[in-house]
């Protein structure tokens, strides 16, 4: 609430649920207080049949959600020996004592079940409760449950919240692996969901919508739903649709989108591009090299955080200063002298070097004026030079991103990648 911390859970949770065919209706933001937290949940209960909360399920003094919520229920804590011998194994396998704090996760309300966390030492939890806070549908349990048990079934008016750890690496693999599961038990679908997403790059969010637009509104008559969303540098189509009919739907707007833009359209579903390239460059064997200047290892990043890309990254230099180029990449100080470190020149012996020096397949460089400061007439900010070197020659494109710092470099990475992308898949 201070804005230091960026909620992405919203966002990610928003997707996800959406991608599986549940429609969120309401998200809130509030502080760790008493007062907020509890007229939230109490609000939300009486609103929805899912409440989903995050965050609060720390050892420490202001992770105060599992017990606000226990009380507004009418639950009591039980210390659940199966999640306290969880935390005590954790902190044994990095040699550490356990705090005392730490017991307080081991805290249960009385029949929620125990959603496991092998991420992390806080346990999800999921209660199944009646409309507003009249507590459990059938009666009190004594005991906290495994998700594995079979649920009580349900009455009319039964709705569930479900409690969820704070850090994004613990709370996603537990959505997935153990809520997902849970929803498609306690919330089945009416009708089959089916959903799409084709994502697409270097092109305007109005111009995707102008040239697909008209040619999709004969399957949304059929229940076809279309979403638009825009990232600097590409953009996303969501397709969805529910009925018996739903797959051939999806499946035939698909085809409507491939159309007009071809190989503008780089992956699906959740795929990034870094993914892309590199499952392209793994299917034909060949390798690649970066050198980088303004986006300071951006790349190198992306492609690292691809599982495989050992098997086809090879290395990559950041060479920020001109004696960096020169030194590591064998870029010339008469390049440097007569056309500058930002220019077409040097982008394309930086590639050539970078090639040279690795003996990759494939080189990528980039070099430009990431700003707010350092730009001129000719070159103003945001200019840059994207290379790429081959055993065919280097092509160089120039390119201006006039964007602050942080999406400079992303935009850039993206760019540069998508250059490779499409020589992957040139015949």
């Amino acid at each position: 609430m201070l804005g230091r911390v960026l909620n992405t859970h919203q966002q990610w949770l928003c997707r996800r649920l959406a991608d599986c065919g549940y429609v969120v209706t309401r998200q809130v933001a509030v502080p760790d207080t008493a007062p907020a937290i509890q007229s939230s949940v109490r609000e939300a209960l009486d609103r929805a049949t899912l409440v989903i909360v995050t965050g609060g399920l720390g050892p420490t003094s202001d992770d105060l959600t599992r017990d606000l919520i226990a009380q507004l229920l009418g639950k009591r804590l039980r210390l659940d020996d199966a999640v306290l011998n969880h935390i005590k194994k954790r902190f044994a396998a990095r040699n550490l004592p356990m705090p005392k704090n730490n017991e307080v996760q081991a805290q249960v309300p009385e029949g929620a079940l125990v959603l496991a966390n092998p991420n992390g030492t806080a346990p999800g939890l999921a209660m199944e409760v009646g409309s507003g806070v009249r507590g459990f549908v059938s009666g009190t349990p004594q005991t906290s449950r495994r998700l594995s048990q079979k649920p009580r079934a349900q009455t009319p008016d039964a709705r569930w919240l479900i409690m969820l750890p704070g850090p994004p690496r613990e709370l996603r693999p537990m959505f997935d692996g153990q809520v997902v599961p849970l929803l498609q038990r306690e919330f089945p679908l009416d009708a089959p969901f089916v959903c799409r997403t084709l994502r697409t790059s270097g092109l305007a969010e109005s111009l995707v919508q102008e040239k697909i637009g008209a040619p999709l509104g004969k399957w949304e008559a059929q229940g076809l739903e279309v979403g638009y969303c825009a990232r600097v540098g590409q953009v996303d189509v969501r397709l969805s649709a529910r009925g018996a009919e739903a797959e051939q739907v999806v499946r035939e707007a698909a085809a409507v989108v491939q159309q007009p833009f071809g190989a503008q359209i780089y992956g699906y579903d959740d795929e990034e591009i870094e993914t892309v390239v590199v499952r392209l460059l793994t299917e034909r064997r060949e390798t690649l090299a970066l050198a980088e200047s303004c986006t300071g290892g951006c790349i190198a990043h992306w492609v690292t955080n691809v599982p495989g890309a050992s098997a086809v990254f090879l290395g990559g230099l950041v060479t920020y200063s001109n004696e960096a180029k020169q030194k590591f990449l064998g870029v010339r100080a008469e390049t440097l002298a007569a056309h500058g470190a930002v220019s077409e020149a040097v982008a394309r012996e930086m590639a050539e070097g970078a090639r040279r020096e690795t003996g990759a397949d494939y080189a990528l460089a980039v070099t430009g004026v990431a700003g707010p400061g350092g730009g001129t007439k000719d070159k103003p900010v945001g200019t840059v030079f994207v290379a790429l070197a081959d055993a065919s020659g280097t092509t160089v494109e120039r390119r201006l991103n006039s964007y602050e710092r942080e999406t400079f470099k992303q935009l850039t990475a993206q760019q540069a990648l998508e250059k490779l992308r499409r020589r992957l898949i040139s015949p």
